[in-house]
C-alpha cells in the first residue's frame, strides 16, 4: 500500500496520474475478482487483534492514498497517515477536506472512465474529523510521530531502502501493550533495497532465512509475536484485462514492557 521507496528522490515510482489512478481505485473502488478490499480488511484485522487495549492513537504508514487510516478511525480517537509520495497525499488530504476524490481509471489503452468516489459511500464521513496526513520517510520519521497504540505498516518494508532502521525504530514509537501490525508480499529487488539491507528472503549460514526469520530477530528484544502469520489477498488492478493478484503475509507483533532503543540498526 505504500509508495516509499529505496531512494529518498521524488521519483518513487508513484507520481503518476495513471498510479495514482490505480491506487485510487485500489483503496476507494469496486470489489476485484470478489477479493475484499485490502486496506479495509487489514483495518479490521487490527480492531480484531486490539481486543481490550486502548484506541487512542494509530499511525498508518506508508497509507498511499488513505482508506486503512479513515477505517482504522472507526475506533480509533486518532489516525495518522503517512507516505513518502507527495500526490498520494495530497489526494488522501483532498478526501479530508472535500469527503470525495475524483480520478480517471484506464480501461484500455488511452480509453479511461472517470469515477468520484466519497467518504459517505464507503460509510466513512465521520472518519475525516480524526485523521492527518503527512509526506515522510519511514526511514527518517520524525519524532513526533510517537506514542502510539497501533502502526500499520502495510506493503512497506520490502520498498524501504534502510527497513532494518525502519523496524529498530518501532519500539521508541509504540507504547507498551500496543501493536505494531507488518504486511508485506515479501518482494525484495535491489532496485528498491540494497541487498546488505534486506531483512530476508536469501542464504544464511547455509540454511535459508526469511523475512519472518528476520523481523523475528529485529523485533524480538520488544516485541512477541502474539498469532501466527497469516496471508491476506490483495488485487491491484491495471486496466479492464490486467489486474496484479497477490499475497501479503501479515504479522502482528505486541509492544513488550522495556526501555525504548536509540532507532540504530541490530548487527
Amino acid at each position: 500500500m505504500t509508495s516509499l521507496n529505496a531512494s529518498a528522490s521524488t521519483d518513487t515510482g508513484y507520481e503518476s496520474d495513471r498510479q495514482l489512478a490505480e491506487y485510487a481505485e485500489f483503496h476507494f473502488g469496486d470489489m476485484v475478482y470478489g477479493v475484499p478490499n485490502f486496506p479495509k480488511a487489514l483495518a479490521e484485522l487490527a480492531f480484531a487483534h486490539m481486543q481490550d487495549r486502548p484506541r487512542r492513537r494509530a499511525l498508518d504508514l506508508g497509507c498511499a492514498v488513505g482508506r486503512a487510516s479513515f477505517e482504522l478511525a472507526r475506533q480509533f480517537d486518532s489516525v495518522d497517515g503517512v507516505d513518502f509520495s507527495h500526490n498520494f497525499i495530497r489526494m488522501a488530504t483532498s478526501m479530508v477536506d472535500t469527503g470525495a476524490v475524483h480520478y480517471a481509471r484506464v480501461e484500455e489503452g488511452d480509453l479511461v472512465s472517470d469515477h468520484t468516489r466519497t467518504l459517505e459511500s464507503l460509510g466513512l464521513s465521520d472518519s475525516a474529523r480524526k485523521v492527518g496526513f503527512y509526506q515522510g520517510d519511514a526511514c527518517n520519521l520524525d519524532t513526533r510521530f510517537s506514542d502510539y497504540d497501533l502502526v500499520l505498516a502495510a506493503n512497506l518494508i520490502d520498498r524501504l531502502y534502510r527497513p532494518r532502521l525502519f523496524l529498530d525504530s518501532m519500539p521508541a514509537r509504540i507504547r507498551e501493550g500496543g501493536l505494531l501490525i507488518i504486511a508485506s508480499p515479501y518482494t525484495w529487488m535491489e532496485e528498491h533495497t540494497p541487498k546488505e539491507e534486506w531483512i530476508g528472503g536469501y542464504w544464511k549460514d547455509g540454511r535459508r532465512y526469511t523475512t519472518l526469520d528476520g523481523l523475528q530477530n529485529h523485533l524480538g528484544g520488544h516485541f512477541r509475536l502474539i498469532d501466527p502469520p497469516r496471508k491476506v489477498p490483495f488485487v491491484i488492478r491495471e486496466t479492464q484485462h490486467k489486474c496484479q493478484h497477490s499475497l501479503s503475509e501479515v504479522t502482528v507483533w505486541e509492544r513488550l514492557p522495556g526501555p525504548e532503543t536509540d532507532g540504530q540498526p541490530a548487527e
